[in-house]
């Protein structure tokens, strides 16, 4: 099993915030040191987890560690303490948020598509993160603002922020754990005949390196989606995440030749159907994103234990895209859980 990283709650030497330890379990032995500390410290991107090692923000048995293709061993301890991002990544803005849910220690935030999570590359500023150090400035406090997980910048939907150091890592324990439940409307190419499980590894595409795919030697990745309605092309999925791999629905029902409509990485945004309604063809072909909405999320409060649960519908375009499809013709929705 895969360790659960910890928080110290002594400071650490550049930020005066907390220090995140783990040790290397042994199936990373041999592993790149930056792939190794993005698997233990799961919060972090592996980018950002590159620059903090060349600045010497990660130790490992004690010693700082600043070579990213340096292999590690199991049982290797690595501690981390998050420099400082840059500053417009740390800067509060104020950007809308459609707060679901919030208290002392956690919030419920709806994503709305076209909003990007974390400050990156391309985009070091008006993100979700800026917007919630200006709500919520306690989250600066934070490892990423306070952010538990994320979604594709296109995709809408709910995500779960910490709001306090304790309530923060028991958030990320959870998710580790697959303590959280995630399930999601996915509107995909193709008629599906019934529900399932894709259990499948995904890692980064060998042959283009900006998508993932499903690879042997990727990490395990398990999706489970049952049919909620069909259309005459088209299948509306209620999908339940087990792993949290990046673009991993996505991913995954293209393995199965049935993308997510309006999916320019994964084929998904080709419209195909003999005799389809002109103006649902041209609807699918004006669709400017992934068809994919986190619906609801499911977990136990991190202070009292309450079993929390939380659903939003998809945002009017995608509500507006299944008007059309209704419109158009449906078949006998089934197929059930897996």
């Amino acid at each position: 099993m895969k360790p659960i990283p910890s928080i110290a709650e002594g400071p650490g030497p550049k930020t005066g915030g907390p220090a995140e330890s783990a040790d290397v379990p042994p199936e990373l032995e041999g592993a790149r040191l930056d792939a190794a500390a993005a698997r233990l410290f799961p919060a972090y991107s592996r980018v950002r987890l590159q620059g903090w090692i060349e600045q010497g923000a990660l130790t490992r048995n004690g010693a700082p560690a600043t070579r990213t293709r340096e292999p590690v061993h199991g049982g290797d301890r690595l501690v981390l303490v998050a420099a400082a991002a840059p500053a417009a990544a740390d800067a509060p803005q104020e950007i809308p948020l459609d707060v679901v849910y919030a208290d002392a220690a956690l919030a419920i935030i709806n994503k709305p598509p076209g909003l990007i999570v974390h400050p990156g590359a391309g985009a070091p500023d008006g993100t979700l993160q800026n917007a919630l150090l200006h709500r919520f400035p306690q989250t600066a406090q934070l490892p990423r603002a306070g952010l538990v997980h994320r979604l594709d910048k296109d995709t809408s939907g709910l995500l779960v922020v910490a709001l306090s150091l304790p309530a923060y890592t028991s958030l990320v324990a959870a998710m580790a754990a697959r303590r959280i439940r995630r399930e999601y409307d996915a509107l995909v190419n193709g008629v599906v005949v019934a529900g399932g499980t894709v259990d499948a590894p995904v890692g980064r595409d060998p042959h283009n390196r900006l998508r993932m795919a499903v690879v042997e030697g990727g990490r395990r990745a398990v999706t489970h989606y049952r049919v909620q309605e069909r259309f005459r092309f088209h299948t509306l999925l209620r999908v339940r995440l087990e792993t949290g791999r990046t673009h991993q629905i996505r991913v995954h029902m293209a393995s199965l030749r049935h993308p997510v409509v309006g999916d320019s990485v994964y084929g998904g945004n080709v419209v195909r159907g003999v005799g389809m309604d002109a103006g649902l063809r041209g609807a699918l072909k004006a669709f400017p994103r992934q068809a994919l909405h986190a619906r609801e999320l499911a977990l136990r409060h991190p202070d009292h234990g309450e079993e929390l649960q939380f659903t939003v519908e998809p945002p009017e375009d995608m509500q507006a895209l299944l008007r059309l499809l209704r419109e158009t013709g449906t078949r006998e929705a089934g197929g059930g859980r897996p």
